[in-house]
């Protein structure tokens, strides 16, 4: 799930859940934004069992996916469209 909001000028936080079913262990959301880079934006553990990350994007076009353990990749289902490249998102 892709939570947005809007900050002052042009920036929006973009927090990037996983429910608590997702795969166990490490996982990253890789894209566009950060030169594809696992490890970098690690999903972080709640009490609710979710894991989520924030980032601060400016307005345009991203693609991402999910990058898990043992080189597993997830798409988010929930982003403005998915394809064959992944999931994207617009701001």
């Amino acid at each position: 799930m892709i939570k947005r909001n809007k900050l002052f000028g042009s920036q929006t936080r973009v927090t990037f859940c996983l429910p608590r079913d997702a795969p166990p262990g490490p996982v990253s959301v890789v894209g566009s934004f950060n030169d594809w880079e696992p490890g970098r934006h690690e999903l972080v553990a709640r009490r609710d069992g979710t894991r989520t990350v924030t980032v601060k994007l400016g307005p345009g076009e991203y693609r991402f996916r999910y990058l898990a353990s043992g080189g597993v990749w997830l798409d988010d289902e929930t982003a403005d469209d998915v394809d064959d490249g992944g999931s994207l998102l617009r701001l």
